[in-house]
């Protein structure tokens, strides 16, 4: 199975998350606005500690992410992507006007920012076959990487999680091979972050 229809099924999976729920954490599949915020802690752990920053969201939803990091002092700017064409349609109610903040469902629209972080994009597979979704998991890495001038962090579900609890149309990870992906691949500044009470992990890589 190729990218485009990878990416055609998810389209399709959280359109029907946005019709059934709307704007809220379980309108882009999380179970709790706790939940939602924990996670995005963990992503931004890569730039909060940094001066001034522009941020890319792989998978930004209705665009949820923008009041975090309104919060955040260093906050210059904003690129929000999905493919998903209603969730951008609904970010761009809610954020349009906005100066410092775009949205867009076509990739080539995304260019380049200090950071890009990716929440929850890489845990629904669906039915795609295990090796496909992993294929796309990489190359979807591989490309943050390439709009990324200091850091990108990402998550995903960990293998460790409990047996009886997993599900088949989930995405689990072993995080070891995954950091040490990232270590091999993009720099040797990778932080695994396990300890947050969900089963899943963060990692989170610094460029410079």
């Amino acid at each position: 199975m190729n990218a485009d229809e990878i990416q055609a099924r998810i389209s399709a999976y959280y359109t029907d998350r946005l019709q059934r729920f709307g704007e809220t954490p379980q309108g882009v599949d999380w179970n709790s606005i706790d939940a939602q915020q924990t996670r995005f802690t963990q992503v931004l752990s890569v730039a909060v500690d940094d001066g001034q920053f522009t941020i890319n969201d792989i998978g930004c939803g209705y665009g949820a992410l923008i009041a975090r990091l309104d919060t955040v002092p260093g906050f210059r700017g904003y690129t929000g992507y999905d493919v998903a064409s209603v969730m951008v349609e609904a970010a761009r109610r809610r954020y349009g006007i906005r100066p410092d903040v775009r949205f867009t469902s076509l990739l080539e629209e995304v260019a380049a920012a200090d950071y890009t972080v990716a929440s929850g994009v890489f845990s629904v597979k669906g039915d795609v076959p295990i090796e496909d979704w992993a294929s796309y998991v990489r190359e979807t890495i591989d490309w943050m990487a390439t709009r990324s001038r200091r850091g990108f962090s990402f998550n995903c579900l960990t293998r460790f999680s409990e047996p009886d609890l997993m599900r088949p149309d989930l995405y689990y990870v072993d995080p070891y091979e995954m950091m040490e992906l990232c270590r091999v691949r993009y720099s040797r500044k990778v932080a695994l972050l396990h300890d947050y009470g969900i089963y899943e992990f963060t990692v989170r890589v610094r460029l410079v």
